[in-house]
Order: structure tokens, then C-alpha cells, then sequence
């Protein structure tokens, strides 16, 4: 009760908070939103529960439809909270970035996926254990896999971006896909969560990684980002890297050499300071534009250091091997000296008188 009554006092902040959040978000973001909340509303009904969440065990009729209808059931509210904020800070962060139909294409091939995952995950603990409740008592609902999903974009996007400093270090967006999925799983041993969560969390970090890895278009025309900092090795400590980036290569080149994948030729971008863009194999990553910014300038200051160099190497020559090295000197040949003129003031200018005519 004291419970309620605070959520009922706090109510109005909540509607407020969630409104600033979703001001200038897109008419999709607004939709899935309101769905989201009707789902918790027929929540309350167990028909609606069985009708809409995907269940493993139900004919494959009812997976077609059921994988579009599941992500939008949640049991308790604090989830329809999370999916809200989630979806919300999708539209603020990334719909500008991609665009409203790519986030909405990343939306529903996430949660397809996840659907057909997680039921297979089941159906595989069945031929394991043959337990039944495996098939008709799970549920499989809500957004998990999606929130997964975003916390891999975002990890793509910015993944040096600091969420929290501990004691035991820093938490960037790099580590929170795998954090979430440990925690989870902790919940879920301690009775928190249902064990569906965390399967749902560990299919749509796959799915997502995937598609944003291998698959997604971008408008350079360039598919899929094949950076260093974003191989599925990367979402591990420093020092599970080098195992897990074996097995990967491992499981990569298996797909390639059957033909499931293709070996994709990576590119690097040069940039020249005239603006000359040249394309070489290496690494192609989304956040190229980046990249070129941090290449510009190191190459900006490495001019200015040689520059530099080369005016203190000048300044400590001789000023005058400087100006003869620069200079030529045409000998010009000596005229004959000319016979030097009296001065004026020396001549006797003066006109004779009429008495020195007369004397003479």
C-alpha cells in the first residue's frame, strides 16, 4: 500500500519527466511507446498473455504472428518504465543518425530475431531435459532483446564514452552490453528476473552485433562496420580478448569457406588536407567521419612540427652563407678614370674692370 501510494504521489513527476522525454522524438517513437503501455494494460489478462507473448511450444502458425506481437507485452511496470526510457533515448540518440526507417528496420528485425532465438533456445533445453514446461509455461515478452540492441549501437556509436567511475575503473558504453547480461543473470538466480530475460538480452546482443557488423547499409554505400573496436572480442575485459578473437576468426572463417558469409575487404579512408578522399583496404568504420577529424589533425601537427624544425635549423646558419647562398653577385668591369674637374670656387670668374683696359 505504501508503496502505491507513492507511486501515485509521484505520478505527476513521472508523466513529466516522460513527456520531456519523448517532446521531439518521431511519430514511430511516440507509437511504440503508447503500444507499449496498452500491452501492460492487457497485461492483467491471461488469454491476452497467451495470445500475444511467444510461446515455444505453440504451433509454427502462431510464430509468425506472435513475433510481431510479443515485444510489446510487459508483466510489471518498472519493465514498461525501462522500455520506455530505452525507446526514448533511441530516438534522441540514434533516429537522427540513421533515420526513422533505419531505427525502425534495426526495431523489427531485432525482435523477429529475438523471437525465433529464444524459442529455439527453448525448444533445445526440451530435447535436453524433456520437460514440458519448457514449451507451454514460458512466455517470451517484452523488450529485452531490443534494449540490447540499443546498448550495442550505442556502443558502436560512442564507445569510449565514460557512464561511471568506480573504484575497480571506469564504465564505458563498451562494457554495459555484457554488465546488463551478468547482472541479469544474477537477477534471475536470485528469483528477480524470469529466466526469459536474460535469454531474450543474449539473442538480441547477437542479432543486433550482427546485423550492425555484417549487414547494415550506410548512405556511402559501404555495408556493415568492420572497425577493430567493434569485434564481438571487443565487448570482453582486455584480457578475454585474444581467446575469444580466435574463436571468433575461427567460427568467420568456417561461415566464409560453406558460404554463409563473405569475406568482406575492409577500406581505409586518407584524407588529404586538399580534400582528397583515397580509398585503401583497411578498416571501414561508421564513425569514419570521426576518424578523418583525429587523422587531420595529427597530419596538421606534423606539418607544424617540421615547420618548425626546418625555421630553427634556418636560424641558427650564418646570417651571411644564408644571404650568399641566396644572393648572386654580377662583377661589373672598371671604367677608365676620369680626369678630375676643378672646383668651382677655385676658378677666377671675375670679369675685368674698364680701369684695367684703360691701364692697358
Amino acid at each position: 500500500m505504501a508503496s502505491g501510494r507513492g507511486l501515485t504521489k509521484n505520478m505527476p513527476f513521472i508523466t513529466q519527466q516522460f513527456v520531456a522525454l519523448l517532446g521531439n522524438t518521431s511519430t514511430s517513437v511516440k507509437c511504440i511507446c503508447v503500444v507499449v503501455l496498452c500491452g501492460y494494460c492487457l497485461s492483467y489478462s491471461e488469454p491476452a498473455v497467451r495470445l500475444l507473448s511467444f510461446t515455444p511450444g505453440f504451433p509454427l502458425v502462431s510464430w509468425i504472428w506472435t513475433s510481431l506481437t510479443f515485444c510489446f507485452l510487459e508483466l510489471h511496470f518498472w519493465e514498461v518504465c525501462v522500455d520506455i526510457i530505452t525507446v526514448g533515448l533511441c530516438g534522441k540518440l540514434i533516429e537522427p543518425l540513421w533515420g526513422a526507417l533505419e531505427m525502425m528496420t534495426f526495431f523489427v528485425l531485432v525482435n523477429i530475431c529475438v523471437a525465433i532465438l529464444s524459442g529455439l533456445f527453448y525448444l533445445i533445453l526440451y530435447m535436453c531435459t524433456f520437460n514440458t514446461d519448457l514449451l507451454f509455461t514460458v512466455h517470451i515478452h517484452g523488450l529485452a532483446g531490443y534494449i540490447a540492441g540499443v546498448s550495442v549501437a550505442v556502443k558502436q556509436i560512442m564507445p569510449n564514452h565514460v557512464i561511471l567511475k568506480t573504484p575497480l575503473g571506469k564504465l564505458t558504453n563498451r562494457n554495459v552490453p555484457l554488465s546488463v547480461f551478468c547482472v541479469s543473470l544474477l537477477l534471475w538466480a536470485v528469483g528477480v528476473l524470469e529466466g526469459t530475460y536474460p535469454t531474450m538480452f543474449m539473442s538480441g546482443l547477437l542479432v543486433s552485433w550482427t546485423y550492425l557488423r555484417f549487414y547494415q547499409r550506410h548512405s556511402n554505400g559501404t555495408k556493415g562496420d568492420m572497425a577493430d573496436n567493434f569485434s564481438f572480442a571487443s565487448f570482453f575485459p582486455n584480457v578475454l580478448q585474444p581467446p575469444i578473437a580466435v574463436v571468433c576468426n575461427t567460427i568467420h572463417g568456417f561461415l566464409v569457406r560453406i558460404g554463409i558469409c563473405h569475406r568482406m575487404l575492409p577500406k581505409h579512408d586518407v584524407v588529404a588536407p586538399s580534400g582528397i578522399t583515397i580509398s585503401l583496404p583497411g578498416i571501414d568504420s561508421h564513425d569514419m567521419e570521426r576518424r578523418r577529424l583525429i587523422a587531420l589533425k595529427a597530419l596538421n601537427e606534423r606539418l607544424s612540427k617540421v615547420e618548425s624544425d626546418s625555421i630553427s635549423r634556418q636560424s641558427k646558419e650564418p646570417y651571411e652563407t644564408k644571404h650568399i647562398s641566396q644572393c648572386v653577385t654580377i662583377p661589373i668591369p672598371k671604367e677608365e678614370a676620369e680626369p678630375q674637374s676643378l672646383p668651382v670656387s677655385s676658378l677666377d670668374l671675375t670679369t675685368p674692370s674698364n680701369t684695367d683696359y684703360e691701364k692697358t
